[in-house]
């Protein structure tokens, strides 16, 4: 049975939108739902419904030389293969490489970079570019960096404790009404993108001893918390010969606001030459596969995979069929994303070296 609201709310709603202006309030089947960005990863686009949301607060935390740095530039080299207009802003508390980032696909005309370490500063430079409306995402690298002005100011005997996490609460409150745009979709959307460290708390015996710098009020601001862990190393050749030319990373959505939270996914990072794969990539191929398997995309019978009219005996041939045809790896990509339509949740899925040979 379809209800309406009563006159009264209606004679409200119209009171408030005519003293704040058209639009204040709405119909929430008049919401435009913001769209997502690819993470430039199948599987993690997967695990978090899609993509990462616009118009949202992301955090990517772990350890240090997980992968964290690498999935923010991934991102950005995806959508700007996507979207010659991707514009992204860079808040370098800590050296920006260029070279790094090239290396993983990003074209560094399209980035803006804002190099300070002071607390201040780069906030108010993050609210600025979001007000602006002139910016797609603006990622802050990273928060354990940044310096409040008022340890900046002080000598190393003097004591400044709480100031960062104070700031950073403060630059949440206000960051929020830059982040946020019409309902009605018309504005350009944006994504912000923390990168974040865990710390060991002090003393503590029982429960989860990391904690992470600038407080525990910014966690309620973030719509996705995503936690970054090296899962495996990725090396090639034996004996003298061996080295290393990636890593596994493995990501688990430790909070979700926006798709069934506390997924995870895997994926295989190359950041040395040698892999099969070029260097700065995900293997894509593995992805897929691992992928359209678990979404029935991909039908496995024996040690046979089959979709539509065509068959490969084991897991390889296939991933070398869509590393080579471009035409195989997107109708598979769109298919795997189709299925997130269908309330689909995903969980950890890899495919191993064995199943790759079988």
């Amino acid at each position: 049975m379809t209800m309406t609201i009563n006159s009264d709310a209606l004679k409200v709603m119209a009171q408030i939108n005519k003293k704040n202006g058209a639009g204040t309030v709405v119909f929430a089947s008049e919401v435009n739902i913001p769209a997502r960005i690819t993470t430039g990863s199948l599987t993690l686009d997967t695990v978090l419904g899609g993509g990462w949301p616009m118009n949202h607060w992301v955090e990517i935390v772990g350890e240090a030389s997980h992968g964290k740095t690498a999935i923010a530039l991934k991102t950005i080299a995806a959508n700007q293969a996507k979207n010659p207009d991707f514009t992204a802003v860079w808040i370098a508390a800590e050296q920006f490489d260029s070279g790094y980032a090239e290396m993983c696909g990003v074209d560094t005309n399209r980035v803006l970079i804002v190099e300070t370490n002071s607390m201040e500063d780069a906030f108010d430079a993050v609210i600025q570019f979001m007000e602006s409306k002139s910016v797609d995402i603006v990622v802050v690298d990273s928060l354990p960096a940044l310096v409040p002005s008022a340890e900046d100011e002080k000598t190393m005997e003097e004591f400044t404790v709480g100031r960062g996490a104070l700031i950073t609460n403060k630059f949440f409150r206000k960051v929020s009404g830059a982040t946020k745009r019409l309902m009605d979709g018309s504005e350009r959307p944006v994504l912000g993108l923390m990168i974040n460290q865990y710390r060991m708390k002090i003393g503590v015996m029982h429960g989860d001893p990391r904690t992470t710098p600038g407080g525990l009020g910014k966690d309620y601001a973030y719509s996705i918390r995503c936690e970054v862990k090296r899962d495996e190393w990725i090396d090639v050749g034996t004996g003298e010969s061996k080295r290393r030319v990636g890593q596994t990373i493995r990501v688990r959505t430790i909070k979700n606001k926006t798709y069934p939270p506390q997924q995870t996914a895997y994926m295989d990072f190359y950041f040395s030459e040698g892999g099969p794969i070029d260097q700065g990539s995900y293997d894509f191929g593995k992805e897929i596969v691992a992928m359209s398997l678990l979404n029935g995309v991909v039908e496995r019978r024996g040690g046979w995979l089959y979709y539509n009219n065509r068959k490969w005996q084991g897991a390889i041939n296939l991933i070398n069929s869509i590393r080579e045809e471009i035409d195989l790896q997107e109708e598979l990509t769109a298919a795997v994303l189709d299925t997130l339509k269908h309330g689909s949740v995903i969980q950890a899925v890899v495919v191993s070296e064995d199943d790759a040979e079988e």
